[in-house]
């Protein structure tokens, strides 16, 4: 009841609360069916939506981890056709390769160490490109780019000081082959640049130890040498980034360069002999007790070799003497066969022809000579001439087996040839002589009477008639040229004086005196072609 009291005073006081009325919502009106049946459209295919868009999500998600599969995959067959080519081995986490030629007897001090790295720079989201390699390379800075060795014989400077550390790359950039990976010809390059930095450090090394009356020069990226007087050997590194600057520079037209490529090839070679040499001076001595070192000089001691015999085995040519040499020898062809080209260009009567042999030698080339008429090729083949050319001197081997030694001068064999054709226009006419009928009188190669020769000696020949009526003489000299004199009967020389002690006939039937012939009017197209028909014409009449 004391409870019932309190509620009732409560509401009725209105003091401590009050009682309001609840208001109600109005009845929403009645919606058409079309607009239910938009909503619930809209809600299947919302529903369907959010279905495919996590299928999608789940599709991508397969297509990633499956690329990356594929390129963890790539990597690793990549890495596998690395290790077929390249030592490689595992340093930590890290992979290194070599690219040093130490396993093949190179005692270079460069490390030559590549590091192989998993290539990250792709996004996946996009189309991968055709030539993408999942694995790549990171070779020392000092190894990028390309490099050659340039040798290049040339007319000596005037001042040496004006050579220095230019930029010589005139080679274009190597490119990758069809087929080949991109590291393939990367490690390719980076391993010729330290091969060319083994071979010049080694002829800059040779360079400074060698003592020669010429000393070798080497300043910065060039080592020149004086073979010959007044030329100069030139064997320079070549090194260039890829950068673009150095690009540039590739692109840039360049002025024709003087490179021997057969020096550098062979420069290429030598060093890979010279590995070869040291591989082989490491094996062991037989028997096990012996010292270490050649053969020879293991056996110095028990057949009791004297000084002389043991510093021959001693010594040894090195890359820079060798490869003078074979400049030397190079030069010295090169000039041989421009001064026979001038004299064959410059003088068309008698030709001379030139026989280069195809199997040569890097210290010696041999050339065959032929003076010969055109024409009378088969009859005038006394001159033929065996050139032997050596580093630095010329051996002329004659056809009857005489040799003469001429220096590098090219004087001397300019000289020389002059004087054999020379002679060889005497020695046409005497074959020609016996092939007519005609007899030779007299025949010298060294004529003692008349002028003196700057260059060699002259030749001269006498032939007769075959009745012996007419006689010509010639003289030929390598400077002064022809002179052919034609004696007659004294009975067709009209101005001779009469002689009062010939009073006989049978004296008249003698040879008169010489007359010049003019030999620049005679008809004909070279000297051998002139003296047939002078012959003819002084021939007698058999009909």
């Amino acid at each position: 009841m004391c409870v019932l009291y309190d509620v009732l005073s409560i509401v009725r006081d209105k003091k401590f609360m009050t009682l309001d009325p609840v208001s109600q919502d109005a009845l929403p009106p009645k919606q058409n069916p079309q607009t239910l049946q938009l909503i619930s459209k809209k809600k299947s295919l919302a529903g369907a939506a959010q279905i495919l868009l996590k299928g999608a999500e789940r599709l991508t998600k397969s297509v990633t981890e499956n690329q990356e599969n594929k390129l963890q995959r790539d990597f690793n067959s990549e890495l596998l056709r690395l290790r077929q080519h390249w030592k490689l081995r595992k340093v930590g986490d890290k992979i290194l390769g070599d690219l040093s030629y130490r396993s093949a007897g190179s005692l270079f001090p460069h490390h030559g160490t590549f590091e192989v790295i998993k290539n990250t720079d792709i996004d996946l989201d996009k189309k991968i490109p055709e030539d993408y390699c999942s694995l790549d390379v990171q070779i020392p800075s000092d190894l990028e780019g390309s490099a050659y060795i340039k040798v290049s014989i040339q007319k000596q400077a005037p001042d040496i000081g004006d050579l220095g550390t230019v930029n010589l790359f005139k080679r274009p950039f190597p490119k990758s082959k069809p087929g080949s990976p991109h590291w393939q010809t990367k490690l390719e390059a980076a391993q010729n640049v330290l091969l060319c930095k083994e071979i010049f450090a080694q002829l800059s090394r040779e360079a400074v130890q060698i003592k020669s009356q010429i000393p070798h020069i080497v300043v910065k990226n060039q080592i020149i040498s004086q073979p010959f007087p007044s030329l100069q050997l030139s064997i320079s590194l070549c090194h260039s980034s890829n950068d673009k600057k150095s690009q540039k520079f590739a692109t840039e037209k360049q002025s024709p360069e003087d490179h021997l490529y057969v020096l550098e090839h062979n420069l290429h070679l030598l060093i890979r002999e010279f590995h070869k040499q040291t591989l082989s001076s490491i094996m062991m001595p037989h028997p096990a007790s012996a010292p270490f070192g050649h053969k020879r000089m293991r056996l110095s001691g028990p057949q009791a070799f004297d000084k002389n015999e043991i510093n021959s085995l001693q010594s040894s040519e090195g890359l820079l003497e060798k490869i003078i040499k074979q400049a030397k020898h190079i030069f010295l062809r090169s000039r041989t066969a421009a001064t026979i080209d001038s004299l064959a260009s410059r003088i068309e009567d008698p030709q001379i022809q030139a026989h280069w042999s195809n199997i040569n030698d890097v210290y010696e080339s041999s050339v065959k000579v032929l003076i010969t008429s055109q024409g009378y090729e088969q009859i005038c083949k006394s001159i033929q001439l065996q050139l032997n050319i050596g580093v630095e001197q010329i051996r002329v081997v004659h056809r009857d087996g005489r040799v003469i030694t001429l220096s590098h001068q090219e004087q001397e064999l300019q000289d020389f040839l002059l004087s054999q054709m020379s002679q060889h226009q005497v020695h046409a006419v005497q074959q020609l002589a016996k092939v007519m009928g005609w007899q030779v009188l007299s025949f010298s190669n060294h004529v003692g009477l008349g002028p003196v020769e700057s260059i060699g000696n002259a030749s001269a020949i006498t032939v007769a008639s075959p009745n012996g009526d007419y006689a010509i003489s010639v003289r030929n000299g390598p400077e002064s040229g022809s002179k052919i004199m034609v004696q007659f009967p004294r009975n067709q020389c009209k101005d001779l004086p009469k002689s009062d002690v010939l009073q006989d006939s049978k004296w008249s039937h003698l040879r008169g005196p010489f007359r010049e012939v003019q030999w620049n009017k005679m008809e004909g197209r070279n000297f051998v072609y002139k003296m047939e028909l002078l012959m003819s014409a002084l021939s007698p009449c058999l009909l």
